[in-house]
Parts: C-alpha cells; sequence; structure tokens
C-alpha cells in the first residue's frame, strides 16, 4: 500500500541531510506531495513535486512503481537517496530507464555580488526589454513548450503572484528567454532558467538570472539553483554561485 502523508514530521528524518529545496517545499506543506509506505510508521517516502521524485529511506518497489492518478505527464526524474534505491528504479523501469548525472549548487546565502549583478542588468542587449512577470506574461509563458516551466508548477497566477517571482526578456511581443521560480519553499525559490533555442548564446539567460536574483534578496528570498548539465553550472558560477557536487538521477521516459 502507498499512503499520501500530510503530516510530513512522520517522514521527515527519513530525508534529513538532503539539502534539496524541492523535498524542503514537500515538507513544509506548500508546495508537492509526500506518499510513504506506512501511514504512521513509514520506512519508506517519496517527495513529488514538478517533473521530480526523491526516494528516502529503505528501497520500496510499491513506492517506485506508484504514479499517483493527478500525475499525467509522461516524463520523470527520479533522484535516488543511494545506490539501491537506483539499483530499484533502473531495474523496475527498464528501457524507459536513462541513467544521468546532475550537478548540485551550494546554498551560500551571502555569496552574491549586487554591483556585479545590477551591472549585468543594465547590460541588456539593445532591442531587447526586460520585465517581472505579471499576469499577462505569465499566460504568454504557458503559451510555448520552451517557456512553460518558468510558471508551470503554479497552476493560477494567483498562485503564482503569492509563491512565484520572475524575470523574463522580451524581444517586441515575444518572450525569449527568463528566469523564474520552478518552485517556492519557505524561506526561498528553485530557480527555472529558459531561452529560446535561437536567442540563446546572447547574455540574456545572465540577465534574467541577475534581474531574479537580485529581486530575491530584496524579498529575503533564497535563489537555490540545481544545475541539469555542465552548461547551466558554468551560468551558475558566473552568476556568483559555486559548484558543490555532481550526484545521480534517473530520467523515466514514458513515465
Amino acid at each position: 500500500m502507498v499512503y499520501e502523508i500530510t503530516d510530513t514530521s512522520k517522514v521527515s528524518t527519513l530525508f534529513d541531510g538532503w539539502e534539496e529545496t524541492l523535498i524542503w517545499s514537500c515538507l513544509q506543506g506548500i508546495m508537492g506531495k509526500i506518499y510513504a509506505n506506512h501511514s504512521t510508521a513509514p520506512t519508506a517516502a517519496m517527495a513529488m513535486i514538478g517533473d521530480f521524485t526523491f526516494f528516502a529511506g529503505e528501497p520500496d518497489i510499491e513506492l517506485v512503481s506508484y504514479k499517483p492518478s493527478w500525475c499525467t505527464q509522461n516524463f520523470m526524474i527520479m533522484v535516488p537517496q543511494d545506490e539501491r534505491w537506483e539499483k530499484m528504479i533502473t531495474q523496475h523501469y527498464g528501457e524507459k530507464a536513462k541513467a544521468v548525472c546532475r550537478y548540485a549548487i551550494k546554498k551560500e546565502p551571502d555569496v552574491f555580488d549586487r554591483e556585479k549583478l545590477e551591472r549585468a542588468v543594465a547590460a541588456l542587449p539593445e532591442g531587447y526589454t526586460l520585465s517581472m512577470i505579471d499576469e499577462p506574461l505569465y499566460e504568454r509563458c504557458k503559451t510555448q513548450v520552451w517557456s512553460a516551466d518558468l510558471v508551470a508548477q503554479f497552476p493560477s497566477y494567483e498562485d503564482y503572484r503569492k509563491l512565484g517571482i520572475g524575470a523574463v526578456v522580451c524581444q517586441g511581443d515575444s518572450i525569449v528567454s527568463g528566469a523564474s521560480s520552478y518552485s517556492r519553499y519557505k524561506d526561498g525559490i528553485e530557480i527555472e532558467i529558459d531561452t529560446k533555442e535561437e536567442y540563446r548564446r546572447k547574455g540574456l539567460a545572465y540577465v534574467c538570472g541577475a534581474k531574479l536574483i537580485l529581486e530575491c534578496l530584496k524579498r529575503n528570498l533564497y535563489p537555490s539553483w540545481d544545475a541539469q548539465n555542465k552548461g547551466s553550472v558554468a551560468l551558475a558560477q558566473k552568476l556568483g554561485y559555486h559548484y558543490s557536487h555532481t550526484y545521480a538521477a534517473v530520467e523515466i521516459w514514458g513515465y
């Protein structure tokens, strides 16, 4: 049996030491859901939010194979707490599973050089405009596949207004790059950053990232960063972050 856990104190110790804001969002009851193998004394749990599922505790095949009815997507990034979970995930999903490396970035609240970030924002190339995401921009982000993840975890603009924050670069009426909150936890956000393919390598993501970090600092929110690839690590470092470590994940295609 798999149980949805609303009293997250029952599972919090299973995730101890895991510095992942997506898990914190679930444990704090702000976003996402947590499931476990027992309602009152669980030995295994998973935290689900957006495209991510994190597995903790003793490996449990029922959790690995469980897909809630509300989860209609066909792609998931599964993050195992250890090699036992990773082995169980890859064996269960077989050809649907692709083992990948992701890159954790250090969480250092006082690391940012505000003047450098302000100079980055001021260096927006001519012909582009930079705006914070309001309701019309929120709706426009949802209309394109490449930009949807900037706001996708917030079902309505009202949800985004309360919990989200983001900036986009436009050329005319078209959004071409953006940095926004993929998720929200009590003390900060997890950053999602995307640029339309034909506008990459123009410095637009750097401008958006700098603007978002500055706005987070004004609101006493920590702008957490987790990198999918080395390019994302390089951009994070340019913005002032420091690389922490590489960790294993499993992408599930046809979930």
